[in-house]
């Protein structure tokens, strides 16, 4: 018999109204943003910026453990930029990101294993693996 035990460690919360020209708020009140379609020129962010940030927060995080896991300190001055573009095709809208991923000082055979190792961990790029085209990129 398996055993699978799973402990929520936190639930965001939020409510949107307006869709792309609405806004959202969390309910802890530490979110409180104007959403804006991309190109708009409208005050506010978009989904896909939002998503962009956050995943490239958590990835940052996991690339902190595979680097423990590798016994290896990560450069202070690391950093990950995130682009997530909104395509649209015959099949309808769709996503296709990558992670553009600076480890200054370590040799490159090291940092892609670190990468490959919170890849694998990172919450957001487990939900997306198989969904989005992904490039995970050092530079």
């Amino acid at each position: 018999m398996e055993t699978n035990i799973e402990k929520v460690l936190y639930t965001a919360v939020t409510h949107t109204t307006g869709g792309r020209t609405g806004e959202s708020k969390s309910s802890d009140g530490q979110l409180d943003i104007i959403l804006s379609s991309p190109g708009s020129n409208r005050p506010g962010t978009n989904p896909e910026q939002l998503f962009a940030a956050g995943w490239s927060a958590c990835f940052i995080g996991a690339m902190g453990k595979a680097a423990a896991n590798l016994n290896v300190k990560l450069p202070a001055d690391h950093s990950v930029s995130a682009e997530v573009d909104l395509v649209s095709s015959d099949e309808g809208y769709s996503l296709q990101a990558r992670l553009n991923i600076s480890l200054p000082g370590l040799e490159s055979d090291v940092a892609n294993s670190i990468i490959e190792g919170a890849a694998q961990t990172c919450p957001y790029s487990k939900a997306i693996r198989g969904n989005v085209k992904t490039e995970y990129n050092l530079i």
